[in-house]
Formats: C-alpha cells, structure tokens, sequence
C-alpha cells in the first residue's frame, strides 16, 4: 500500500506513524505530507528517514491511502482533491463527520458499511468514539433512551500548544497560550467554541455523531464538555437510561466480550480506569459500573481511553486495515 500521512509533523499525526510501525501495516511507500513550514524536514518511519513534502506533490502522486490528521480547513479543501485522483481518505476532522453522504466509522461497530465507493471516509471525535465503544453493546441489548455524559479532556486534544501552555505553567514560566485562561491546577468548562444554543462544539459533536453512528435518532444525548490538566487520555463520567432492566454483572461481561473493551471494575482493591494507566494503549477501559438507584432503568460507568490512540490515530488505521482486508482499496 502507498500511504500519505497529511498532517504527519502534528500530535495525531506522529501517533498515526507509530500505529502503522507498530501494526506491521504493509506500507511499500510512505508520503509524509504536512504545511508549507515543515516541507523538507525528515521524519523516521520503520527506521527509514523521509523527507516531508507538501499537498500539491502528494496528490500527484496518488498515493492508494491518504490518513488525514490536518485540520478541518484543510481536509475540506484537499480531501476531495485526493478523491478526485483515485484515493482513499480517511479523515480524523469533523470536516466530513455529519455530511449525510460519508460514512462515520467505529470500525469494531460499523465498518460494514464501507464499500469500495467511499473515497472520504470520517473518522469520529475521540470522545465520541470512546464513549460509543462502550454504548454500542449495551444498546443492543438493553436499548438506550438517554445519555448523559460529562468528559474530562486531556490537553492533547488541543495540540502541542496546549502541552506547552501546561508545561510553561508548572515551570513558572510565560508563553503563548492555547487557552483563554491558565490550565494547570484548574479545569476549564469550554472545549472547542460555543455555539448559539450554550453548547460548546465539542458536546454537539458527542450529540450527533452517537445518533448517526448508532443509526438512531431516538437516542438522547446530553453533554459537558471538560478541559483538564492531564496529557494521558480522556474521561467520562456516563449516565444511561435504557428501556429495559439490566443485571450489573450481565452488563460487565458484555462490555468485557465486546473487542477492544477492557472492564476495570474492582471497588474492592480501588481498581478502575484513570488516564495514568490509558496512555500509550488502544482499549477502551470502563469501570464504576453501578446501578444508578434514583431513576429506573439507569446505569453508571466511567470510561477511560487514549484519545490520541484510539481515539484518533488507531481507529484511523483500524479504517485501513479493514479497507485492505476486504479489497475495497
């Protein structure tokens, strides 16, 4: 396979590369393409060195995959551009997300729907997508009517100016700023922009993107959206109402059946998921499971992942990889 890496001197970026190398993905030719700034740095991949190289080259090229990670603007002018030459996009922006002709996929949910006609394929928000790993088994069974969801984000979803800004803060030190105000020792109740109905984007896309993936509009979703001073992963506290009753344990074993689900739930010897422990894996970790005992039908849980892993890297190459193993590339 020929691949280009758009956006392969960013956070998610570089975390793509090491998911491809770690995998083993059979990659004959690797295009590392990023902005005009960075075109002719080297960057290291299967210890070969490769020169950046920018848009414009890179589609020439026509590379059979192009694993987008630069932005919104960008993916929404260049992605149709890659398309156009005969490549396969998958993007990680909400550029393509609710656009009612692209898929938005979860591969462990909804790869399926993949055909080789889809040459801009969504990759979900990296909150979203943790949360529905561990929605999607539970909704099968027992139907959810409601979800209330409240996220502890980590800074990486912000970028490398945001690192910085936490970094610069510890040490004292002034420097340029990611955020309209201090990250470390606090927690900012805004993540993205705000939008006309109070919501931030960020809880409107946790909103939206559970209905389409789950192809259920019934679904209820509330969200509030949390920046925290932590670089680990990202976390939610997640509150469900299903139409049918469940039994704790029965609800414990389907998520820990469902692939890529790994269920930290022993109060007993304070075991459960925390980002510490998350960072640098691809599973999604759930754990507080408990029945919520003030409405019927309602559950409590807490779920822990990577977002620059699972949350945005992975899942794109897990796109790919089921791209491949079908043909449809």
């Amino acid at each position: 396979m020929r691949i280009a890496v758009v956006g392969a001197t960013g956070m998610v970026g570089r975390v793509i590369l090491q998911v491809l190398e770690e995998r083993n993905f059979p990659v004959s030719e690797l295009f590392p393409v990023a902005s005009e700034r960075s075109i002719g740095t080297e960057i290291t991949f299967n210890k070969k060195n490769y020169k950046v190289i920018g848009l414009e080259e890179a589609v020439s090229l026509k590379p059979d995959i192009a694993l987008f990670s630069a932005g919104g603007e960008t993916s929404l002018e260049w992605a149709p551009k890659f398309a156009e030459a005969g490549t396969t996009v998958v993007d990680n922006s909400s550029a393509w997300r609710m656009d009612p002709s692209k898929k938005l996929v979860i591969p462990e949910i909804n790869a399926s729907l993949l055909s080789s006609e889809d040459k801009i394929i969504a990759n979900p928000n990296c909150s979203t997508i943790q949360l529905l790993m561990a929605l999607k088994p539970l909704h099968d069974t027992y139907r959810i009517k409601r979800v209330v969801v409240s996220t502890y984000q980590s800074i990486t979803g912000t970028g490398v100016k945001a690192v910085q800004q936490l970094e610069n803060e510890y040490r004292q030190e002034k420097g340029e700023m990611a955020y309209p105000y201090p990250i470390h020792r606090n927690a900012i109740p805004q993540c993205d922009v705000f939008t006309e109905n109070g919501y931030t984007k960020e809880e409107m896309k946790l909103t939206n993107e559970t209905k389409k993936i789950l192809g259920d509009d019934s679904v209820q979703v509330s969200a509030t959206a949390i920046r925290i001073p932590v670089v680990g992963g990202h976390s939610e506290s997640v509150n469900i109402e299903f139409e049918r009753d469940f039994e704790e344990n029965d609800v414990r074993r389907i998520l820990q059946d469902f692939p890529g689900v790994t269920v930290q739930d022993n109060t007993d010897v304070n075991t459960y998921p925390m980002p510490i422990y998350a960072e640098g894996k691809d599973d999604v970790f759930v754990g507080r499971i408990r029945r919520d005992y003030s409405q019927p039908n309602s559950l409590n849980m807490w779920i822990v992942a990577d977002n620059l892993r699972k949350g945005a890297a992975t899942n794109a190459v897990q796109i790919t990889e089921y791209l491949v193993g079908k043909n449809l590339v």
